[in-house]
C-alpha cells in the first residue's frame, strides 16, 4: 500500500479531472455553498482553493450580485495554484498555517473538503479566527464525520437494505481513501468535537447542514444506490464573536 500523499502535485491532474467530471462538486457542494456562504463582502479567502473552482464561483456570483468582494486563494499544490491564479491572487502554503496573513486581514473564509485533511483542527479554527475581522464569517464543507470514522462503512442486510456501520465515531483516528494512483489521509472528529473546537476559538455557529448524496451523484456512481439516506457531506457557517 502506498504512503498517503504529503503534496498534491503528484495527484493534481487526477484532481482537475475529478472536479471537471464529478457531479458531487457541481450538484452537491455548490448547492450547499449557496445556502451557507450568502453574499460576503470585502476580502474573502478560499483556504485550500485547489484549481480555483470555488474562487471562480465566488467571483462570478458576487459580480452578479454587485457586491464589493476581493478574492484570495491558498493551497499546497503549485500545479493547482497555476490554474487558480487565473481567478484570483494565490499563495502557496500548508494549512492550517496562516502565518503569512496579518491579523484581522480578511472578512470571510471558505474552505471546501480541506479541514479533514490535516491533523491540527484546533490550530485551523484559531488561525482563521486570528486573521478574520470581528463579525466576519467562516464556512467549511467536509466529508461527514460519520463517513470518515475508522471502520465505518455501508452494509447490505439480508433484505437488501443498505445500512451503515458507524465504526469508531467518538474516536479521533484517521483513514485513507484512494486518490488517483495514490491515497489521501482523512482525519476523523465527531460533530461535537468539530463544533467545540470552533466555539473555543471564538466562532459562533450560524448554520449546520448535513446531507446525503444527490440523485445526480448516485446516477454517476451506481455503487452508491440505496445510500442516499446516509450522511456524507457536512457544511457549517460561523461568525466570529465580537468581544
Amino acid at each position: 500500500m502506498t504512503e498517503p500523499v504529503q503534496d498534491w502535485d503528484p495527484i493534481s491532474a487526477w484532481w482537475i479531472e475529478d472536479v471537471a467530471s464529478d457531479p458531487l462538486h457541481e450538484e452537491d457542494v455548490r448547492s450547499l455553498l449557496e445556502v451557507l456562504v450568502g453574499h460576503p463582502e470585502g476580502m474573502v479567502a478560499d483556504l485550500g482553493c485547489g484549481e480555483g473552482q470555488w474562487l471562480r464561483w465566488l467571483g462570478s456570483d458576487r459580480a452578479a450580485a454587485a457586491t464589493d468582494v476581493r478574492l484570495l486563494g491558498c493551497d499546497l499544490s503549485a500545479s493547482l495554484l497555476k490554474r487558480a491564479a487565473t481567478a484570483a491572487p494565490v499563495v502557496r502554503c500548508r494549512l492550517p498555517d496562516l502565518g503569512w496573513l496579518r491579523t484581522d486581514s480578511i472578512d470571510a473564509a471558505v474552505s471546501v473538503y480541506v479541514a479533514d485533511l490535516f491533523a491540527d483542527l484546533d490550530r485551523f479554527f484559531a488561525e482563521t479566527a486570528r486573521v478574520t475581522v470581528a463579525g466576519g464569517s467562516l464556512t467549511i464543507i467536509v466529508n461527514h464525520p460519520a463517513f470518515t470514522a475508522p471502520g465505518s462503512t455501508p452494509l447490505m442486510d439480508q433484505d437488501g437494505e443498505v445500512v451503515f456501520r458507524w465504526g469508531d465515531y467518538f474516536g479521533e483516528g484517521s483513514s485513507t481513501e484512494p486518490a488517483g494512483d495514490r491515497e489521501l489521509r482523512f482525519y476523523h472528529r465527531s460533530i461535537g468535537r468539530l463544533l467545540s473546537a470552533a466555539a473555543e476559538a471564538g466562532w459562533s455557529l450560524q448554520r449546520l447542514e448535513e446531507r446525503g448524496l444527490s440523485a445526480a451523484t448516485i446516477a454517476r456512481y451506481p455503487g452508491y444506490s440505496g445510500q442516499q439516506h446516509i450522511p456524507r457531506i457536512l457544511g457549517a457557517s460561523w461568525t466570529l464573536r465580537v468581544d
